[in-house]
Formats: structure tokens, C-alpha cells, sequence
């Protein structure tokens, strides 16, 4: 007995600790999972925080709309209807603003139409009697249902009202089939339209003046950003693919080929057209982004860049027709770069054809023309790193056939006068009349020299 309670006792403990280490791993499970949504919701919050900010203004045009249910007079007004606002704030909300615009014309449009038509239903079931009503109403239902829902496959419409036409189904068939009378389907359309209207108005109201997110930024920045993605990538590929440690001992080692070996020389040069290529086409991409970036015309530099590629590439037309590759070997070790180079041809056309549209872009967009570099001497003295101090002083100094020590004194200390000067051209001129009759009266009265003293 007693040895079955302490086997009892152990497996007791044996069971409760393996319990206690089940609840630990759950809980250090969930504590993990926990801090990796944290970590991603700061993330996200991060990247964008206008996300933040959408989401708090939903939650204020959410209570703007349910004020039908707190409000005892709008309530008697609408009823069950206003749920329809708050329903209209939910799908019709979007992250920009075109994209709320959208929504909500698209839904009142569609409810306006399609309330009317199904009233105009609802009154012609209403003619066939009784009997007739139902196969009207299911008749005009299959028809208008199938109609908007193949229009759905037309890819403008599918663009632009999508939307619309769904929620145009949606209404006509509530309205159609509720087997209510005219008067009361009038009654119903008003005050559903009524209350998609507020709905709507109220996200547009919101979304507008309450930090406005337009798609054009997002679309702006993200052709800058595509532009100069490209622009690296083409940069990386002119740097990396053909500077191969391998391109300058493939010559050494066709010992026996000597085909081969010319094949070999002709690739090297092919390459370093190709390089040149390359990078002056992402030279050329990263200034048409950054005038992009900065809403300003293109500078003169991107052309100057497109030149350059266009003239690399009429050089490597030229090479191509003066060789002479005829061998199968020859070819086959060429014709990648051939390949390569021919692709980069194609790449020079299309960042013409970009830089050709952002040119119109800038002009059509009203985009600032770049300021006008100043003169390197001009912009020094615009930030008063140098200080003009002669504007206009000629000097002239009469020689005899042999230079004298006096002329030479007088010219050294006039160049030591203007080296050191900080003053302006009157100061100057008294300092060089000083000089000059320091000057003439050691001319007239000479010192004795060291033999005659």
C-alpha cells in the first residue's frame, strides 16, 4: 500500500508538472505571438503613419452617423433606415481621397437609379394584378440583374463603376421584391437615398479637410521611386557585369587559338562600349528622377547624359562593322555581349521616350524651371567668401633700359600693397601715391652706399 500511494504520489507530481510546463510553453507561445504583432503594428504604423490617421478618421465619420440612433428626432425621421449610413460609411471609406470620391458618387448614383427603377417596377407589377405581379417582378428582376452583371465584364466599366453596378443589383432587387406598396417604395427609396447621401457626404467631408491623402503624391512619388530603381539597377549592371576579374586572362590563356584570342580582344572592347552604355543611361535616369521628385524641369545634363549613350551606341555599330569574326568559334564567344549589347540599345531608346515624356509632364504640370547656376566667381562673392576690392586700377610704371633698384622696390611694394590690402580703391590710391613719392624722392636724394660711407 504504501508503495502504490508514493507511485501514486509521483505520478501526481510527474502529471502536474508536465501541466505546469504545457501552461509555460503556451504562455511564452502567446507572449511571443503578442510582441510579433506589436513589432508589426509599429512597423506598419511606421512605414506610412497616415495609416494612423485613417483609421482614427473612419472611427469619426463612424460616430458622426450613429448619431441617427443616439438622436431621439433623427431616429423618428429615419428609423431603421439610418442604418444604411453607417453601412455607406464602412464600404465607402477608402485610404485617399479619390478613392472615397469614387465610392460615394458611384453608390449615390446607383441608389438613385436604381430606387427609381424599382419603383417604376413595383408600379408596373402593380397593373398585371395580382396574379401577374410576381412574374413581372421576377421577369424585370432576371433581366436588369443579368444586364449590369455582364456590363461588370466591360474592363472601363470594371475600372471605374464596379461598384456602382453592384450596388445598383443590390438596391433595385431589395426594392423590386419587397412586396410593399408604391407609396411606401417611394417612401423606403427617399429615405435610403437620404441616408447614403449623409453617409457619403460625410466621409467626403472628412476625408477632404481632415489630412487629405490624394493618390497623385502616392503616384508621384512612386514613378520618382520606379525611375530610380532603375536607374540603380542599371548603374550596378554597368559596374558589376563587366568589370569580371576573368574578361583580362581569357587572352592569356587561348595559348593554341589564336581566333580565338582576336575574339576574345574584340569582347573586351565590346564590353567596355556596353559599360559606358549602361551607366550613362542610369546617369540620365537618376536626374530625370530627381526632377521628377522635385516637381522641376529636366536639367540640361539628362540630355547631355542621352547623348552620350546614343553616341556610345553609334561607336559600337562601328566596331561591329569593322570586325572580322568569321569562325563559329569566334562567334559563339561574342555572342552574349552581342546579346547584352543589343538589349542595352533598346534601353537607350526607351529612356529617350522617358525623357521625352517628362518633358511634356513638366510643361503640362506647370513644374518650376531650374534656377540658373551663377558663375563660380559670382556666387563667391554673393556669399562674401571674396571681397572685390579694385574694380578698376591701372598702374603703369616706366622702365629706362636698365631695370633700377627704386622701380623694382616700387613694384614689389605695390604687389605687397594689393596682396594685403583690405580697403577700397581710394584707400589704394593714396597708399601707391605714397609710394611713388617715397619713390621719386630717393631718386632726387640717394642714399651713400656702404663704399662711400
Amino acid at each position: 500500500m504504501e508503495m502504490n500511494s508514493i507511485t501514486y504520489q509521483e505520478n501526481t507530481r510527474s502529471c502536474i508538472g508536465c501541466l505546469c510546463d504545457s501552461l509555460k510553453a503556451m504562455l511564452g507561445k502567446f507572449k511571443a505571438k503578442v510582441m510579433e504583432i506589436v513589432k508589426q503594428t509599429k512597423k506598419i504604423g511606421e512605414d506610412d503613419p497616415r495609416r494612423m490617421v485613417h483609421a482614427i478618421k473612419v472611427g469619426l465619420a463612424l460616430t458622426f452617423v450613429s448619431l441617427f440612433y443616439y438622436i431621439r428626432p433623427l431616429y423618428d425621421g429615419f428609423g431603421q433606415a439610418g442604418m444604411w449610413a453607417i453601412l455607406t460609411v464602412v464600404v465607402v471609406f477608402e485610404f485617399t481621397v479619390g478613392g472615397t470620391l469614387s465610392k460615394s458618387i458611384n453608390r449615390g448614383c446607383a441608389t438613385l437609379i436604381a430606387g427609381a427603377l424599382g419603383v417604376g417596377a413595383e408600379y408596373l407589377a402593380n397593373l398585371c394584378g395580382e396574379k401577374g405581379q410576381p412574374f413581372v417582378l421576377g421577369v424585370l428582376v432576371f433581366i436588369l440583374a443579368a444586364i449590369a452583371t455582364f456590363t461588370r465584364f466591360f474592363p472601363k466599366v470594371k475600372q471605374r463603376y464596379d461598384y456602382g453596378v453592384m450596388i445598383f443589383i443590390l438596391t433595385f432587387s431589395l426594392v423590386a421584391v419587397s412586396g410593399s406598396q408604391a407609396t411606401t417604395n417611394l417612401q423606403l427609396a427617399y429615405q435610403r437615398l437620404s441616408t447614403i447621401v449623409i453617409g457619403g457626404a460625410t466621409c467626403m467631408i472628412i476625408s477632404i479637410f481632415i489630412c487629405p491623402v490624394w493618390a497623385g503624391q502616392d503616384l508621384h512619388y512612386l514613378i520618382a521611386g520606379n525611375v530610380e530603381k532603375l536607374a540603380t539597377f542599371l548603374e550596378g549592371f554597368g559596374g558589376e557585369l563587366f568589370s569580371c576579374p576573368g574578361d583580362e586572362s581569357r587572352v592569356v590563356e587561348c595559348k593554341d587559338d589564336k581566333e580565338k584570342s582576336v575574339a576574345s580582344e574584340f569582347q573586351l572592347k565590346i564590353q567596355s562600349t556596353c559599360k559606358n552604355m549602361s551607366i550613362e543611361c542610369s546617369k540620365a535616369l537618376k536626374e530625370l528622377s530627381s526632377a521628377v521628385k522635385n516637381m522641376t524641369f529636366p536639367p540640361p545634363a539628362a540630355k547631355i547624359h542621352i547623348q552620350n549613350s546614343i553616341a556610345t551606341a553609334d561607336d559600337f555599330k562601328r566596331i561591329l562593322e569593322n570586325s572580322s569574326l568569321s569562325t563559329k568559334t569566334g562567334l559563339q564567344e561574342i555572342m552574349p555581349v552581342l546579346v547584352t549589347a543589343s538589349v542595352l540599345i533598346d534601353i537607350i531608346r526607351c529612356v529617350e521616350k522617358i525623357s521625352v515624356s517628362i518633358d511634356q509632364l513638366s510643361q503640362k504640370a506647370g513644374f518650376r524651371k531650374p534656377i540658373k547656376s551663377l558663375d563660380k566667381q559670382q556666387q563667391l562673392l554673393h556669399r562674401g567668401i571674396v571681397k572685390p576690392v579694385i574694380d578698376h586700377v591701372v598702374l603703369e610704371i616706366s622702365e629706362t633700359g636698365r631695370d633700377s633698384v627704386d622701380n623694382k622696390k616700387l613694384r614689389s611694394g605695390i604687389v605687397k600693397l594689393v596682396d594685403g590690402i583690405s580697403g577700397g580703391n581710394d584707400h589704394i590710391v593714396i597708399k601707391i601715391n605714397e609710394l611713388l613719392e617715397d619713390s621719386v624722392a630717393e631718386s632726387k636724394n640717394p642714399r651713400p652706399s656702404q663704399r662711400e660711407q
